[in-house]
């Protein structure tokens, strides 16, 4: 493979795996903050 094909090989790759992580990491953040609406006791005040 030529030396840009590579280039492109590895942004690519490190695109894909690195939008994972990301994604990954935001969930576990967002999921740790219960939202205040989603608690049952919150349902009944309305």
């Amino acid at each position: 493979m030529t030396p840009i094909a590579l280039t492109f090989l590895v942004l690519s790759i490190l695109l894909v795996w690195g939008g994972l992580a990301l994604s990954i990491v935001a969930l576990v953040r967002s999921s740790n903050e219960p939202d205040v609406s989603d608690t049952p006791e919150a349902h009944h005040r309305a």
